[in-house]
């Protein structure tokens, strides 16, 4: 890959790689240290990207950084997730966003990843494979116990939209 290719690489897919791991992660200034990560692991190894090949090679480092900075930051206080599902809601207006953002959450980071990369950023399965590092068929299994989670979630009478 040439310099010429890698700026062009970063011009076409910056705010596609950007948008997914900020949805992932859900802070802006950690998100543009993932991404600024994985821009700077494709130009140490320009030479041995294939340029017909960086979008997969870009999407695949940004999403193996994101997941080791979510390792690296995990906290888990399961008091505050224990209260939080214990409470009752009488709400009379349901905010959409707030409730797919939610039972998002409630998902593990494989299946929160593969169904941002799926339906939000529009990736076939193969793609997302090749991103993630799964076969296609374990993505797609993975993302149908997601997608189920996320009906589940949704469906619960506190939360219909």
């Amino acid at each position: 890959m040439t310099e010429r290719e890698y700026n062009q690489c970063v011009s076409l897919y910056a705010d596609n790689v950007y948008r997914f791991i900020l949805k992932n992660l859900g802070h802006d200034a950690d998100a543009q240290d993932v991404v600024q990560g994985a821009f700077e692991k494709m130009w140490v190894n320009r030479q041995s990207v294939d340029n017909e090949r960086c979008k997969s090679y870009l999407f695949t480092v940004a999403y193996n950084q994101m997941i080791d900075h979510i390792r690296k930051n995990k906290r888990i206080i399961l008091r505050d997730e224990f209260k939080a599902e214990t409470k009752v809601y009488d709400r009379q207006q349901h905010d959409t966003k707030k409730v797919l953002n939610e039972a998002l959450n409630k998902l593990s980071d494989v299946q929160k990843s593969l169904v941002m990369l799926k339906d939000y950023e529009g990736y076939s399965y193969q793609e997302i494979g090749e991103i993630t590092g799964l076969n296609e068929s374990q993505v797609k299994v993975y993302l149908h116990r997601a997608r189920l989670l996320l009906k589940q979630y949704i469906v619960r009478p506190e939360n219909v939209i």
